[in-house]
């Protein structure tokens, strides 16, 4: 069985029980940053029982195939990346895919979102909503892809690396108007939380 284990987004004691039992019982518990989850295991006082896999974007194509053999084995990976869901702008989606067709159970151990807290504190109408991950880093290709979700009349979800907030904020008050109510989401469950709340124009400010 494939099983993709949410880790806490900021506080440890987010994780699940579920989560600590699996780390335990997996015979390989395959990682986006191993350190992290070895920091992860003692903060919630659990003894990793399998082999750990260090398993990443640089080589998430490549190792996929081996872990697939796993799998087909017998064995149970669990699959945990540095924090969230795996699969959600993370590593997983390969695995998913080659334990579906490989006919292998896949399942989810259910936890902490950084998409769905944000919606959550967010002040905007969340009934429906779009997760659109990371922008392009190019200007252009940023630009073409605000362009073709102007129209989108449904609150628009985007992940963002703190240096390019502002960059980011200024593209979406071009294309969707410095009006457009919005809001921007920090360091959520941790110490120094914090929520941005306005007109895009505002929010460009603040960045």
């Amino acid at each position: 069985m494939l099983i993709l284990a949410a880790t806490p987004i900021g506080q440890v004691a987010d994780a699940s029980g579920r989560l600590a039992e699996a780390l335990v019982t997996a015979d390989v518990v395959a990682a986006e940053d191993t350190r992290r989850l070895k920091r992860l295991a003692s903060d919630l006082g659990v003894t990793i029982g399998g082999r750990v896999v260090s398993y990443f974007e640089g080589n998430e194509e490549r190792l996929t195939p081996a872990l697939a053999a796993m799998l087909a084995g017998g064995l149970t990976v669990v699959l945990v990346t540095d924090a969230g869901m795996p699969s959600v702008s993370d590593p997983g989606y390969r695995l998913v895919v080659a334990a579906i067709e490989a006919d292998i159970a896949v399942t989810a151990i259910p936890g902490p979102s950084a998409v769905l807290t944000a919606l959550a504190v967010s002040g905007l109408p969340v009934d429906r909503f779009c997760f659109e991950g990371f922008l392009p880093r190019k200007a252009g290709e940023r630009t073409r892809a605000l362009t073709a979700l102007a129209s989108a009349r449904r609150p628009l979800v985007f992940f963002a690396s703190p240096h390019r907030t502002e960059t980011s904020l200024r593209a979406m008050a071009e294309v969707f108007g410095a009006d457009r109510a919005a809001a921007v989401c920090r360091e959520l469950t941790k110490t120094y939380e914090e929520v941005a709340r306005g007109g895009l124009a505002q929010l460009v400010e603040w960045a």
